[in-house]
C-alpha cells in the first residue's frame, strides 16, 4: 500500500489538489474495498491496486475541477466511480450515487459506511424512472452511454443553469455531431495514464419566466 500511497500523493500534486490525511487514507481504504469485494462481486476489470490508483482514483479526481454546485449525481456509478473519490475530496457537497446493478450498489452503500461518507445516498434503479424531490446541479457520469442517449436519460434531473458532465475516452466525434454545438469538450490530462481522456460538459440553461 505504501506504493499506491505515493503513486496517489504524485498524482494529487500533478492535479494541484492537496488532501488530508484522512481523505487520502479514505481513498486507498476505498480501493482496498474494491480489491475485496472484487473477487465476489465483479466490481471492476482492473486488478491491481496500483492501477486502481490512476485508472479509477485520479481519473475520477482529474474532473473535480468541473463539478459545480451543491447537489451532485453520478449516474452509473458501477463500483462507485467517480462518485466516491469525489465525495471524498468535497465533503461540503451532496452526492447521490445511481447504478441499476444491484450488487453493486450493495458494495457502494458497503463502502459509504466503512468509508463514513455522511454526503452519500446510494441508490438503486434505472435512470430512466429515478426521480427526485431536488433537482441536480451536476449530473455527472462515467462510460454510462452514448451523449445523445444520455442527454435524453438524464435531462429531467439536471436543475436549470446545472451542468451535465460525461467523461469520455477518444474525442466522441459521432456523438458531437448528432447533440449539435451545445457541448464544451474539455481535455482531461491523468496522471499515470497515457490513453486520451476528455469531459464533455453541457449547460442546461436557466429557465427564464
Amino acid at each position: 500500500m505504501d506504493t499506491c500511497r505515493k503513486r496517489l500523493q504524485a498524482g494529487l500534486d500533478e492535479l494541484n489538489l492537496t488532501l488530508s490525511d484522512e481523505q487520502t487514507d479514505r481513498l486507498l481504504r476505498f480501493i482496498g474495498l474494491i480489491d475485496k469485494w472484487n473477487k465476489a462481486f465483479n466490481l471492476t476489470s482492473i486488478r491491481d491496486q496500483e492501477a486502481m490508483v490512476s485508472l479509477h482514483l485520479l481519473d475520477s479526481l482529474a474532473v473535480l475541477p468541473y463539478v459545480t454546485g451543491q447537489r451532485v449525481i453520478d449516474i452509473g456509478t458501477g463500483a462507485g466511480l467517480p462518485g466516491i473519490p469525489l465525495a471524498v475530496c468535497r465533503p461540503d457537497k451532496t452526492f447521490t450515487l445511481l447504478d441499476s446493478n444491484s450488487k453493486k450498489t450493495r458494495f457502494v452503500q458497503q463502502a459509504v459506511l466503512e468509508l463514513k461518507l455522511a454526503n452519500v445516498q446510494v441508490c438503486h434503479g434505472r435512470v430512466e424512472g429515478f426521480t427526485s424531490e431536488h433537482l441536480f446541479d451536476t449530473v455527472i457520469t462515467r462510460a454510462f452511454t452514448n451523449l445523445p442517449d444520455m442527454l435524453k436519460m438524464t435531462g429531467h434531473l439536471i436543475a436549470p443553469g446545472g451542468v451535465l458532465l460525461a467523461m469520455k475516452g477518444q474525442y466522441p466525434e459521432q456523438e458531437l455531431l448528432q447533440i449539435g454545438g451545445d457541448a464544451t469538450v474539455i481535455p482531461i490530462r491523468v496522471p499515470g495514464i497515457e490513453a486520451q481522456r476528455c469531459l464533455i460538459q453541457i449547460n442546461k440553461p436557466t429557465q427564464r419566466e
